[in-house]
């Protein structure tokens, strides 16, 4: 018992070393498509041909109404399979095997998952993740995992609005019992303030799964452990 409360302890410490570093805010973010629908890009738009000599071109009808824009595909997964389908999440994925969070998240929710990418796992103290793949560490790595969740499916544009209600802050409730900050960050992103002060940008927003929305986001929110 005396062992596995010092290994608690020692994560503890790894990863609160890392809250007081702030990301870099990223631009604006844009929606991102439903999970599992292929992203899109738009080919810049042909100018028109010049009419040829003696014929004449109808003028387009006042008033006429454009046309309706396609409504976006509706997502066909869960977070769970959404999940190892995003670019550079690699380690989030393996960790949410690790804590067994994967059927709570592919559970009817409805969730927000705030996905931290690679990059912000990788800036963790030498360590602190094969301590946290450790079977003794499971309970703080679910708390962990459980604090980048909230419930209930929250849109960027929900999000913003509820800090524009708060004057500025929202404070998100999230599984892990622990409450995040969001405010708005330079570029008008989601900012996320955890507990220890540590910051952390949505990059992507609206990644849209049957149970819920993701947000990727740049850097990892560290609870209160033990």
């Amino acid at each position: 018992m005396i062992r596995q409360t010092t290994l608690i302890a020692a994560t503890a410490a790894l990863l609160c070393g890392t809250a007081a570093v702030a990301q870099t805010a990223p631009a604006a973010p844009a929606p991102a498509p439903a999970a599992g629908q292929p992203r899109t890009t738009t080919a810049a738009p042909m100018a028109p041909a010049a009419p040829q000599a003696g014929t004449t071109t109808a003028a387009p009808q006042a008033g006429a109404p454009a046309a309706p824009a396609a409504p976006a595909a509706a997502p066909t997964t869960t977070i769970t399979q959404a999940l190892p389908t995003l670019p550079n999440h690699a380690t989030l994925v393996k960790l949410v095997a690790a804590a067994k969070l994967d059927a709570t998240l592919a559970g009817p929710g409805p969730f927000t998952v705030f996905a931290p990418n690679d990059e912000a796992f990788s800036r963790l103290p030498p360590g602190a993740l094969d301590t946290l793949m450790k079977p003794a560490s499971s309970a703080s790595l679910a708390t962990i995992l459980k604090y980048h969740v909230v419930a209930g499916a929250l849109t960027a544009d929900q999000i913003k609005a509820q800090i524009t209600a708060g004057g500025g802050k929202a404070t998100l409730t999230t599984l892990a019992g622990q409450p995040l900050i969001a405010s708005l960050g330079e570029n008008g992103n989601v900012m996320l303030t955890d507990v220890n002060g540590g910051k952390a940008y949505v990059d992507t927003a609206d990644v849209k799964a049957t149970n819920g929305v993701v947000h990727l986001t740049n850097g990892m929110s560290v609870p209160k452990i033990g």
